[in-house]
């Protein structure tokens, strides 16, 4: 069995956050500036699996597929446990099975992740690889949770009525942005692989030029986007959303991993946390649940 232990200087749910979401883990996962991890499949609840490619150029991908058999987040005083099956393979040939376990504690702005692993490794090597692959990972995840912005907002109407404001190119220039912000569209294309390239224009006129690049889609459920400084400009960050059904309304959760903590720390500086709360605020206005 293997154990791991970190402490994160950000808030227990945050780190929860980074720990499940599929946009976060995508980037603190690779153990090394060589590696990519690149998620084919992803579907983070009870009973649902993730497939990933390990990417190494001039080597055969490595391909894991988790599977999510317990995902308990962390409430008030709850601890937070995820627990998930982990098989690689590589040209269709095993090389191990783990089961891993995630524990999840914290309080204000600190918080402690204590993972184990119990490893069956059917190649050699294997039982060092997970040792560097999850300390070098884990961080990784310390400092991706150090610049993560959550926002979250309960919106009064189904789900489906949620994500067909928000994922559709007539109605989500219409509310997107805080308040007395507008959006002019040069170009939008809502689809996985698809991009929204617009100006934000402030109370004063003053125009913020954006680029948003979008990944994997699950319809009803999850956008995962890029976030650029005007077209093809610098990413600032990696972003993703939660569509959630919540007793007949939809919990809505904004992530952003920023691309460095000084991003982070300005975003946070000019109160981006309460202006995304005024984004969705106006989406709630746009449907009707305000």
């Amino acid at each position: 069995m293997l154990s791991f232990d970190r402490k994160v200087a950000a808030p227990v749910e945050t780190l929860w956050a980074a720990w499940t979401a599929p946009d976060a883990r995508a980037i603190w996962a690779p153990p090394a500036p060589t590696v990519t991890v690149e998620f084919v499949e992803a579907d983070t609840r009870v009973g649902g699996r993730e497939v990933s490619l390990c990417k190494v150029e001039g080597q055969s991908d490595n391909r894991c597929e988790v599977g999510w058999l317990v995902l308990q987040p962390p409430v008030r005083k709850r601890l937070g446990r995820s627990v998930n099956y982990e098989v690689v393979s590589c040209e269709g040939i095993n090389l191990s099975a783990a089961l891993v376990t995630a524990e999840f504690a914290g309080s204000g702005n600190e918080s402690r992740i204590a993972v184990t692993v119990q490893l069956s490794s059917l190649a050699e090597n294997m039982e060092a690889g997970y040792a560097q692959g999850f300390e070098a990972g884990l961080d990784n995840l310390a400092g991706v949770a150090g610049r993560t912005m959550l926002i979250e907002r309960v919106i009064a109407a189904p789900r489906e009525v949620v994500w067909g404001a928000w994922f559709n190119p007539d109605s989500l220039p219409q509310w997107w942005g805080p308040d007395g912000y507008s959006c002019r569209t040069d170009r939008i294309d809502l689809r996985q692989g698809g991009e929204w390239v617009f100006d934000m224009i402030g109370p004063d006129g003053t125009v913020f030029p954006n680029h948003h690049r979008y990944g994997e889609v699950k319809t009803g459920g999850r956008i995962g986007y890029e976030l650029l400084w005007g077209e093809n400009g610098p990413k600032h960050a990696d972003a993703w959303v939660l569509f959630a059904d919540e007793d007949g309304a939809t919990r809505i959760t904004l992530g952003m991993v920023f691309s460095s903590s000084a991003q982070f720390q300005e975003a946070k500086g000019f109160g981006a946390e309460e202006l995304g709360l005024q984004t969705l605020g106006k989406l709630a206005q746009f449907i009707g649940a305000a």
